[in-house]
């Protein structure tokens, strides 16, 4: 990690929108000689992502400053797969990072594209069944997945939402934690992406598929890389029972067919509820589609209506 310098601006200080973070993203990329003039803003979330016109670089600036023990361990885990030949995200070689500006943490990345577009299912398998064949190098300290305190963190920062629909979230997740603490995992315990789905697989301008968003590297049961696709299937119908059929092929394991599915399904779908209830006071549309979520884990229907977002 290097901090950038003592000039003017200040990521301490700057508000999170577009004209807020542009001194922000002028220092950064002064500090590691990039050129930042015509920098197209792409994403505005808990990130800031931009993509620099000079070269084929992505910037990142962090909403949540705590996030730099996590990125530093991301570009650590984006500069081993490229030792492992693994097709992932890649750091430029030459920079420094993360950078530190005011408060607000800042990395780069090579573009993986000019306009999205993600890959397939399959390749998605193809990627985890050789990521879960590497070993993890211990320099990398990646730390013990904990799905239970993620998830407890997650209910306990969220405001906005009713108190009835809080409590309802709570007593849920009391419930599926004591079954998770019973699941007997089948697959071996050891490196995974963390967040594996269709959204963090994208085709490279030469052809190939990688995967992208690496801060959630972690070790654990490699159930949990499973999971996603499975349910996006199963409960969602977000890919069809041939990408599913493909998947399994591919990986070579049927996450559907192991005793504790359900479980792990109904754990990780509180996650993702969770998640979207922190964008519940933001977003009209997060809003909407928390509200469609909730009650359809009240009444046990409706899953199939639920949208990617």
């Amino acid at each position: 990690m290097i901090s950038g310098s003592s000039g003017a601006s200040d990521g301490g200080g700057a508000e999170f929108t577009e004209e807020g973070l542009e001194p922000v993203l002028r220092e950064a990329c002064a500090t590691v000689g990039l050129d930042p003039r015509g920098a197209e803003l792409l994403r505005l979330g808990s990130n800031a992502v931009y993509r620099l016109m000079s070269l084929p670089v992505i910037v990142r600036i962090a909403r949540d400053p705590s996030v730099l023990a996590e990125m530093e361990r991301a570009v650590g885990v984006a500069r081993w797969l490229e030792t492992q030949d693994l097709p992932a995200m890649r750091v430029p070689a030459s920079v420094a990072q993360p950078l530190v500006v005011g408060s607000l943490v800042v990395t780069f990345w090579e573009s993986v594209q000019e306009h999205v577009e993600y890959a397939t299912v399959g390749e998605l398998a193809d990627l985890l069944r050789r990521l879960h064949w590497l070993e993890e190098p211990e320099s990398l300290g990646l730390p013990y997945f904990d799905p239970l305190a993620k998830l407890a963190a997650s209910l306990e920062g969220l405001d906005g939402i009713s108190a009835e629909d809080r409590t309802f979230l709570e007593e849920r997740a009391a419930s599926v934690a004591k079954d998770y603490d019973r699941l007997d995992f089948v697959l071996p315990f050891g490196m995974i992406h963390g967040d594996a789905s269709i959204g963090n697989v994208l085709r490279h301008r030469d052809g190939h598929a990688v995967l992208i968003d690496l801060d959630g590297f972690a070790l654990a049961p490699r159930e949990w890389d499973l999971i996603q696709t499975a349910i996006f299937y199963d409960r969602y119908r977000w890919h069809s029972k041939a990408e599913y059929a493909e998947f399994v092929h591919r990986y070579g394991f049927d996450l559907m067919n192991w005793p504790g599915y359900e479980t792990l399904a109904d754990l990780r779908e509180l996650m993702m509820v969770a998640w979207l209830g922190h964008q519940f006071t933001t977003s009209d549309r997060a809003a909407a589609e928390f509200a469609r979520r909730v009650r359809s884990l009240r009444t046990g229907e409706g899953r199939d209506e639920w949208g990617p977002f």
